[in-house]
């Protein structure tokens, strides 16, 4: 062993294990791809506040995946290393709706695809994704649930209001009634027929109806 041998090191010979044209193109195509599935999660967002952050971050972790998997893909030793070095890190974040994970591991698994050099299956792979997200995720809006709570002074009152409505609305399911000396208050789920919510206005109207108040409902529901 030589003076040389001792200092020698590999890191100048991994700078040209991976050519300037190979990483130029996997990092426009991660940031254009995470840039398509930023503006689909922006689309087909339905949560209460919209985090811009969390889109920003969409575009960033598929580049990143891209840059990683690239340096693994180069070097056997590196990849054993990485993923003992990945292992120790923890994310404590709090996903707020359940389909921020599936555009988390969408965004994880571009970065993958791409950096394994399979560039149609990206592309079209996330075209695909990306018009069903937006086929299912945007349905109409008198398809989802409403709940309308509703408070009047008896009986009567619930009874014409109750016909008023199953005629107004495709269904309606009673989930809660609480009754009070002069004063009934029910929860009504309801779907509507169209997206025109007019009728509410003639509900609170009506004889012996203290208020109504008509609430979109995003929960799990049956049938």
């Amino acid at each position: 062993m030589t003076f040389n041998d001792i200092f020698k090191s590999s890191f100048l010979e991994n700078v040209s294990s991976i050519s300037i044209l190979d990483m130029a193109l996997a990092m426009v195509l991660a940031f254009a791809i995470g840039l398509f599935i930023f503006l689909i999660y922006k689309k087909t967002y339905q949560g209460v506040m919209y985090s811009s952050s969390f889109g920003v971050t969409l575009v960033a972790l598929t580049m990143i995946t891209t840059l990683v998997i690239l340096a693994v893909t180069s070097n056997v030793v590196l990849s054993l290393g990485m993923v003992g070095a990945l292992s120790i890190v923890r994310f404590r974040a709090a996903i707020k709706e359940p389909l921020d994970i599936a555009f988390l591991f969408w965004s994880i698994a571009v970065g993958i695809v791409l950096a394994a050099g399979f560039i149609p299956l990206a592309v079209f792979g996330s075209v695909i994704i990306g018009l069903i997200l937006l086929v299912f995720a945007n349905r109409k809006s008198h398809l989802m649930p409403y709940i309308i709570v509703l408070n009047c002074t008896g009986h009567e009152a619930e009874q014409r209001a109750c016909d008023f409505i199953k005629g107004t609305v495709n269904r309606m399911v009673v989930k809660s009634k609480s009754a009070q000396k002069g004063s009934l208050e029910l929860n009504l789920e309801v779907r509507l027929k169209e997206d025109n919510t007019d009728f509410i206005n003639a509900l609170a109207d009506m004889e012996g109806i203290n208020s109504a108040v008509l609430v979109s409902y995003n929960g799990e529901y049956m049938g």
